[in-house]
């Protein structure tokens, strides 16, 4: 029994990582219909400044904010000098972001070289505790704590604001935001920042989780963050949540027991999920135009 109470804790962290990337990928592509393969990059620098600022600083808290603004920085960039051009053009947003990516994973290895960089947990985070066969370690639940906050924070944002509505509107009708005097652009911009810091932040908490940042942790994460999206329906943050668990829960169990299985078990999980629902679990099908 133990074993299985631990698998399923082992999945639900490794959803609540999922979901703090998931929910910036929900904002970009789900909502503003941006094809962002450069997502695992902004994660990936979000890591790596998170794990020097923390060994450089000691301090937690800002290695959290470092990697999160890096992320916010970059996505930024991206955003008003490439991605602004390719916005209507599906083919020009995967070849434009498949090159960011590419050029954001070899960039990190300028300044911290091609090997790995450890990553310590912080001292006020690293306890841990047995409850009956299972070893329940303080981490793991502040990335949980993590993950709930930034879901309800996004939730109340999007559904009980002002600034939630402009950008629902404009997702559908960008016209008529612009028609009542609102500069849809730079909503457009601050919601793909809000989707980059994300991406960041969820790399700054990967580092300790995983022990050590790698060049290629990005291209690890992103297809599964991909596929959860997916699953969820694009644009819902419920959705995105709710199949990061699945997803989180079902890789635990299987790389348990068939380790080179994992992401062929999720890619199926999609396959299965879209022919049953092609807008996703949580998705609202689109009207035709």
């Amino acid at each position: 029994m133990g074993i299985y109470l631990t698998l399923a804790l082992n999945g639900i962290v490794n959803g609540s990582l999922y979901f703090l990337m998931a929910a910036g990928l929900t904002l970009i592509f789900g909502l503003m219909r941006v094809v962002n393969f450069a997502h695992g990059g902004l994660y990936l620098w979000g890591a790596y400044l998170a794990a020097f600022t923390f060994a450089t600083t000691g301090n937690f808290t800002l290695a959290l904010a470092g990697g999160a603004v890096v992320a916010i920085v970059l996505g930024v960039v991206m955003e008003r000098g490439l991605i602004a051009f390719v916005y209507h053009n599906e083919n020009g947003q995967l070849l434009v972001t498949m090159g960011i990516m590419l050029i954001l994973t070899e960039l990190i290895k300028v300044p911290f070289g091609p090997s790995e960089l450890s990553a310590n947990t912080p001292n006020d985070l690293s306890n841990s505790w047995l409850v009956g066969q299972v070893v329940i370690v303080q981490y793991q639940l502040f990335m949980i704590a993590a993950s709930v906050i930034v879901f309800l924070l996004l939730l109340w944002v999007l559904h009980k604001t002002r600034l939630g509505m402009i950008v629902r509107a404009g997702v559908y009708n960008p016209e008529l935001v612009e028609a009542c005097g609102i500069a849809i652009r730079r909503v457009f911009t601050m919601v793909f920042a809000v989707g980059a810091g994300l991406a960041g932040l969820a790399g700054a908490i990967a580092g300790p989780y995983l022990g050590a940042v790698t060049p290629t942790m990005g291209f690890d994460m992103q297809l599964n963050v991909f596929i959860i999206v997916v699953v969820g329906g694009l644009g819902s943050l419920t959705g995105s949540f709710v199949a990061s668990m699945l997803i989180g829960i079902l890789t635990a169990v299987v790389s348990f027991y068939f380790s080179s299985l994992a992401v062929l078990v999720n890619v199926l999980v999609m396959v299965v999920v879209l022919l049953i629902r092609p807008q996703g679990l949580f998705g609202e099908r689109e009207s035709p135009a």
